[in-house]
């Protein structure tokens, strides 16, 4: 009997797997940190095989490391250029995981040139399939990440792959993808977390459409890539370095402010009205409940070292995990606790306000001169705007803070979370600043003009 346990990182958007028997298994797309795969795998059964299905995007593997501290095989998608020793894996080539149980390698180009999935097959008979970054939920993943010139003819191939896996699979086989639970690695977000091949043949663009069709919408509707992406592929390529998880060092008022001097970043990951109501001059705000390591990945010039704020120990804890993920290996220092103890003595936390739309409102009634920033993304815009807003998408804003208009700014989104790490950046930059923590829904609502985009 087989079984197959699922490893879910809500914060990127992705998943990892480990399946087998009674007595061996094989882990798929493992995170960095291997510790909770080894945990999971203790109840006395043996990690036979690590495989990847391709050269990750949007977070650093512990494929190398895990294959080395339990001595499985490293399964690798033999186009994939890597500098260190593994088991390549070609197309149709299959491992014994257990008694009766067999993994059997499907090349499903389209997400990277090299894109290989995976069937589990019990007794000849799939029973699963790990679809990495090909066939998602309702969705495929997306094709432009490897080199321009190839998004297109990678599009193609993903429409090419869905179908054959829908060609050579039983409809009751469930689709274990590693993307598409909110990673920017999925060409659309897909719905619900659940599904099988039957379930993709009949909802599923890639299996509906036709190949010009599916191609052109896709292409249309790719978003902006978080510029980590850019150092991810190379990292696992090379193979990325065991990760440290102990605590950082402790940082008292002298050491933040210093640090804060020097330029280097100082992250509040306290929950954003904490952050408003009182933080320290100059720091920024991702709440760690939030999409921490993307959002903070996608922002920080790679490699500036990062001091990390919170009010517990666990928090700082839990926040350095999920960063190592994404190649943000080790907290310069941390700091938790009170906040009136991150400032130096005669020195005072600062704040600003949070309001509602329905405020925004109110303010522009009255004739009040503001500067509205919309940090959304460009797909979310084109669904409607303010009237009057400036447009910076979230991540470009350090870049840009600039060319914000002068005046008071009421920073939005479409939640609050972004407008929250937007104000924060303001405020640092020493700008008077509102943060709109409301649901976009609440401008119409509010009675604010909003434009079609």
């Amino acid at each position: 009997m087989f079984f197959v346990d699922t490893f879910e990182f809500e914060g990127l958007g992705n998943r990892s797997y480990l399946a087998g028997g009674p007595h061996a298994a094989v882990v798929v797309d493992p995170p960095r940190d291997i510790d909770q795969v080894i945990a999971a795998a203790r109840r006395g059964v043996r990690i036979a095989f690590v495989a990847e299905t391709h050269l990750h995007n949007d977070y650093v593997t512990g494929g190398l490391e895990l294959a080395r501290v339990t001595g499985a095989q490293y399964l690798v998608p033999a186009g994939a250029h890597v500098s260190f020793a593994r088991t390549p894996v070609a197309d149709g080539d299959t491992a014994g995981v257990d008694a009766g149980l067999v993994l059997r390698a499907i090349a499903t180009p389209g997400h990277t040139p090299h894109h290989t999935s995976y069937v589990l097959e019990e007794e000849e008979r799939g029973v699963a399939v790990f679809t990495g970054g090909s066939l998602l939920i309702g969705t495929v993943g997306r094709p432009d990440l490897v080199e321009p010139r190839l998004t297109e003819q990678l599009a193609r191939a993903q429409y090419a792959s869905a179908h054959r896996l829908a060609d050579e699979l039983d409809d009751e086989v469930p689709v274990l993808p590693t993307h598409g639970f909110g990673s920017f690695c999925s060409s659309s977000q897909a719905e619900g977390d659940a599904t099988t091949i039957g379930k993709e043949r009949t909802s599923n663009d890639a299996l509906t459409l036709d190949v010009d069709t599916f191609v052109a919408q896709m292409l249309a509707g790719l978003e902006d890539v978080p510029a980590y992406y850019a150092h991810m592929g190379p990292a696992n390529a090379a193979g990325p370095a065991p990760v440290d998880l102990t605590p950082p060092g402790r940082a008292d008022a002298e050491e933040i402010a210093a640090r804060l001097a020097a330029g280097e970043w100082v992250v509040d990951l306290r929950s954003r009205m904490a952050f408003a109501e009182g933080h320290v001059a100059g720091s920024f705000n991702f709440e760690g409940e939030g999409k921490l390591a993307t959002y903070l990945a996608w922002l920080i010039p790679w490699g500036k070292p990062v001091t990390l704020l919170a009010d517990t120990p666990e928090q700082i804890t839990d926040a350095q995990r999920e960063l190592a993920r994404v190649g943000i290996d080790r907290p310069a220092a941390a700091a938790t606790g009170d906040p009136a103890g991150w400032v130096r003595r005669g020195e005072q936390l600062v704040s600003f306000p949070r309001a509602r739309f329905a405020d925004l409102a109110q303010v522009r009634e009255r004739g009040d001169e503001v500067v509205v920033l919309d940090v959304r993304r460009d797909s979310e815009r084109v669904g409607g705007y303010i009237d009057g807003s400036v447009h910076i998408p979230i991540h470009e804003l350090h870049g840009r803070v600039g060319e914000v208009p002068q005046g008071t700014v009421w920073v939005h989104c479409a939640g609050g979370m972004r407008a929250a790490i937007a104000a924060s950046l303001l405020d640092a930059a020493g700008r008077d600043v509102v943060a709109v923590d409301d649901g976009f829904d609440a401008a119409t609502d509010a009675g604010l003009s909003l434009i079609s985009g």
